[in-house]
């Protein structure tokens, strides 16, 4: 199979010649590796090869997805006998003695995990440019990162690489490599997904899934991963019909509010602005009731104290492993902003956590509260398009306006546990991918779904990819 057959087709799509004999698995992984081989010097994306083993284990033949090449973030899941870093040097030689409960479902499903992907360190950043890991770029513009944490697997996948690729999402970390690089990209609901054998990340703030190409991979994949696993401190209960079948089914009429503000930051990118209001026309013309809202919530309040636990967060995982090598984490031993997290949460006190909950919790009443009038909301994915690899970094006095800047409407939904999906329904004057976010209530990744398959259909994405 030649590259250009290969991109053709989606990861539903891969696994269908595979049913029908018309390609082997091993034809399809041949196709992943050599296009590895071809990008992934130019973009940094794939950082732990294992090609070699996924020819030595062939995957299952029997699942929906059977034979087609995958790609893990380097960060939250385990896949027995490799390594999972976080992103950081501290857990270089962390090799897994068994799949993470996610993985094990996956290679049930027949894929063919052949990578892991780029990731900054813990995931804690919106950029992939860590120390240990080196920086990604993005496929449409190498200047410009792919976003993160997760962008590794959207450079990936917008690459060519592979149809699909794990992700996780803390405070976007899905939705904004997907927005960066013209990918779909989808949130699911707080306890939609397992972290066994781990527990929750960051207060719950913290849901894996996975950065596609079309919808139907995206609601595949989630039809795969949304198996409740015994001792899981929250979930919901099973959809009513698959996924992939609500991406299938038309949505109705839906009352989508929408807001061209950025929720962090002072205002957004007069593109991005543009996008939104072209998206509500779009949405209008689809016969669904559209009309301005105001978000409620205390913003501010819900950023502080997410940084909290956030910071509370990374000292629990460096403390852990101070314990269990006997000795103390030393500076050096992280990159410097983790460390100065690190430091900042070991001087949390316990009250000080609870109450950060507090306030995450009143947040999300305040916020969800919007949605007693509407179905959906749509927003900017982010603040701007893409921006340049070391943007955010390069002057110290200002990372937290630059960073807020960026990504000012992602991390609200991750603390009210609500779905949320970009799409890339826009494009900057320069060619660079713009995503729209919708955000649907807790528990409605099928209303989500209708809408995406309902707006990929009316402005198709799928053959719009990076010359590179």
């Amino acid at each position: 199979m030649d590259f250009a057959d290969y991109r053709r087709h989606d990861a539903v799509g891969l696994a269908e010649l595979v049913a029908r004999r018309e390609v082997s698995a091993g034809e399809l992984l041949d196709a992943a590796v050599a296009r590895s081989a071809e990008v992934n010097p130019r973009i940094n994306a794939v950082t732990l090869d294992l090609s070699a083993r996924a020819r030595a284990e062939p995957p299952a033949t029997s699942g929906p997805l059977a034979g087609v090449p995958f790609l893990l973030k380097d960060l939250g899941a385990a896949l027995e006998g490799t390594v999972t870093s976080g992103g950081s040097r501290l857990f270089a030689d962390d090799v897994a003695s068994a799949d993470s409960a996610l993985v094990r479902l996956y290679r049930q499903a027949g894929l063919s995990i052949f990578g892991k992907t780029n990731t900054p360190e813990f995931g804690l950043w919106p950029f992939t440019e860590g120390d240990y890991l080196g920086v990604c770029r993005n496929p449409w513009d190498l200047s410009r990162t792919p976003g993160g944490s997760s962008g590794g697997a959207a450079a990936a996948v917008a690459a060519g690489i592979a149809p699909a690729a794990h992700a996780s999402d803390g405070g976007g970390s899905i939705r904004t490599p997907a927005a960066c690089c013209g990918l779909f990209g989808l949130k699911p609901s707080r306890g939609r997904v397992s972290f066994a054998p781990a527990g929750e990340g960051w207060a719950g703030a913290s849901v894996q899934h996975a950065v596609t190409r079309s919808v139907r991979d995206s609601a595949v994949l989630l039809d795969i991963a949304c198996a409740p696993q015994t001792g899981d401190p929250y979930f919901l209960p099973p959809p009513e019909r698959p996924f992939a079948e609500e991406a299938r089914r038309e949505p109705g009429s839906l009352r989508i509010g929408f807001t061209t503000a950025a929720l962090q930051s002072r205002a957004l990118d007069p593109e991005c602005a543009a996008a939104v209001v072209d998206a509500a026309r779009l949405l209008e013309s689809l016969g669904h009731q559209v009309e301005e809202v105001e978000v409620p919530g205390d913003f501010a309040a819900m950023q502080a104290a997410a940084g909290l636990v956030i910071a509370a967060s990374v000292a629990a995982t460096l403390d852990a492993e101070a314990a269990r090598r006997d000795r103390p984490v030393a500076e050096g031993e992280v990159e410097p902003l983790t460390f100065h997290t690190y430091r900042r949460g070991q001087g949390v006190t316990a009250s000080a956590y609870v109450q950060a909950l507090q306030t995450l919790h009143a947040f999300g009443r305040a916020c969800s509260a919007l949605w007693e009038r509407y179905d959906v909301l749509l927003l900017s994915t982010l603040g701007s398009p893409p921006v340049p690899v070391g943007h955010i970094l390069e002057n110290t006095d200002q990372i937290a306006e630059r960073l807020f800047a960026f990504m000012p409407n992602t991390q609200a939904f991750n603390n009210t546990g609500q779905p949320a999906m970009t799409a890339p329904l826009a494009w900057s004057a320069s060619g660079l991918p713009i995503g729209l976010q919708f955000v649907g209530r807790m528990g409605e990744e099928a209303t989500l779904f209708r809408l995406a398959g309902q707006l990929e259909q009316a402005r198709p994405w799928f053959d719009r990819v990076p010359e590179l």
